[in-house]
């Protein structure tokens, strides 16, 4: 009898049905798991899991070592190394309904919140359509936040010391975490809860947040610090500067159109509401990172982890209007909204059913980096083409005689073309790939005492004959001849006709060339 009371409490209770939502949402993910295929920068992930430091040219290390370890207990398939970033956006999702009750929300208001995360684009599409250290980006924002708010609501001090805790793993995985909790400082600053930063316990949650990011920075200082080349570079010559307008717009079609209301009315919520005078360091938070995201011309999704204290909050709001209709209305609109955005966020559609969806709807793929797009925007494209450039590589491989393959060097222009090689190559018998991208040109600093006496290299983006003259006469290479050329029909369209050359005759070594070969963007 006492057994079935708790459990008629338990199915009562808005936890469990916050935790039944966050359920939904892994299953729902991991059903799309498998399809399309592996993604570009998941793929390079794979390779950093393979060369485990304190640092990468283009990432900290924490994203790579849960990968690692990901591979160590449950291999390499797809459906093995998307289910934490998944498990990590159900995390999210757990975390908005917690931070609406923690606002004052009750039963409507956790459910709401927790149902507009788990149906947002940005948690749906970054937190679990591939691996990626966003979806842990995205986990550790809303977890600050999280603390924050239960610092603040709960007069829990103590709590600091976890705030260090996370924010240290945070910046180990991703720098941005750094907006945020620069955020929330100014914030603190700003409002009466600057008595915090008078606090013993918010200095050491500073200082275990400093000594967890302490090794990537001595890692940067002993590899000259190449990170802030590749942030320079990125945004000066990769990324699409946006107007303010364009990025404001993004925001409305990464959080969700429904969920964009929420955390609109969140922020009203934060800024102006009586009841929130305590927690006014979210709008002061708010501002200032989207200022700073402004000015530094950030890409949309950028942004988009802070959401979820704000959608939190105008859950709350909604909860409280007294028309009753406003709760069915807002839902129903929250659903269909949801479903109607869904195969932008994941892949629910066969490739060539969504090519057609996107077309219906009039929506044409807009690039946030300066790479051409055809048919499918960029985070769809580049899970195609990989396996099938690696078949064409490992068929001119096996041109080469026993000797020339002892010999041989795989040399390619990105991480992207490398990781695959990398990955699929196995299966082959091919050599690692060299490329001087990013962390790459670091690895192959370890391999430039290697013989080499043919080479198979993908040609820079330029005719056949600008290529062969590239690549063959004096200090080059005596013999080069074309012989194969990348074709997929849904690829990202500078992977497509690519073309790799043999070379044979080399008259140089790579120890000479690799330091002029470095790509840091």
């Amino acid at each position: 009898m006492r057994f079935n009371n708790r459990l008629q409490q338990l199915f009562r209770s808005e936890v469990w049905w916050v935790w039944c939502i966050a359920g939904l949402k892994l299953i729902l993910n991991v059903a799309f798991h498998g399809r399309y295929g592996y993604f570009r920068d998941e793929l390079y992930y794979i390779a950093c899991s393979d060369h485990l430091a304190w640092g990468y040219v283009d990432q900290p290390p924490l994203c790579a070592l849960i990968l690692a370890a990901t591979r160590w207990l449950f291999g390499d398939s797809l459906y093995a190394i998307r289910f934490v970033p998944a498990l990590a956006g159900a995390g999210v999702v757990v975390l908005a309904g917690s931070m609406a009750r923690l606002l004052g929300g009750k039963k409507f208001a956790q459910l709401l919140a927790a149902a507009a995360a788990a149906l947002s684009p940005v948690i749906l599409g970054n937190a679990a359509r591939y691996y990626s250290m966003n979806a842990f980006d995205l986990f550790f924002w809303a977890l600050l936040a999280w603390i924050v708010t239960k610092i603040i609501v709960q007069e829990r001090p103590d709590w600091w010391i976890w705030f260090g805790v996370a924010a240290g793993l945070g910046l180990l995985n991703k720098y941005s975490v750094g907006f945020l909790v620069a955020g929330l400082g100014a914030g603190l600053l700003l409002t009466a809860q600057r008595r915090h930063l008078l606090d013993r316990r918010f200095w050491l949650g500073a200082l275990i947040a400093s000594l967890l990011f302490l090794p990537h920075i001595l890692w940067q200082v002993n590899n000259d610090f190449p990170s802030l080349e590749f942030m320079r570079r990125a945004a000066g010559e990769k990324n699409v500067a946006l107007a303010p307008l364009e990025f404001l717009i993004g925001q409305f079609m990464q959080s969700g159109f429904a969920q964009s209301l929420l955390w609109l009315l969140g922020l009203a919520f934060f800024g102006f509401h009586p009841s929130a005078r305590k927690v006014r360091l979210f709008a002061w938070a708010f501002v200032l990172i989207l200022a700073v995201m402004l000015l530094t011309h950030a890409k949309v999704y950028y942004l988009t982890p802070v959401y979820m204290p704000y959608i939190a909050a105008g859950a709350v709001l909604i909860e409280r209007v007294r028309w009753q209709g406003v709760r069915p209305i807002f839902t129903i609109a929250l659903v269909l909204l949801s479903a109607l955005v869904m195969p932008f966020a994941l892949p629910v559609l066969p490739v060539d059913k969504f090519v057609a969806y996107q077309n219906a709807l009039g929506i044409t793929p807009k690039a946030e980096e300066h790479s051409p797009l055809e048919e499918l925007p960029q985070y769809y494209a580049d899970m195609f083409g990989w396996e099938e450039m690696v078949g064409q590589v490992a068929a001119i491989y096996r041109q080469l005689t026993p000797e020339e393959q002892t010999g041989c060097v795989i040399y390619v222009r990105n991480y992207g073309q490398a990781a695959a090689i990398d990955f699929f190559g196995r299966r082959y018998g091919l050599p690692p790939a060299l490329c001087p991208h990013n962390n790459y040109w670091l690895w192959g600093r370890s391999r430039l005492n290697q013989p080499m006496t043919v080479a198979i290299i993908m040609g820079a983006h330029r005719t056949t004959e600008e290529n062969l003259a590239d690549l063959q006469g004096p200090g080059r290479f005596t013999q080069v001849e074309l012989a194969a050329t990348t074709h997929h029909s849904y690829a990202m369209p500078h992977e497509n006709g690519r073309q790799f050359f043999i070379c044979r005759g080399p008259q140089f070594s790579l120890a000479q060339i690799w330091p002029g070969e470095k790509e840091f963007i």
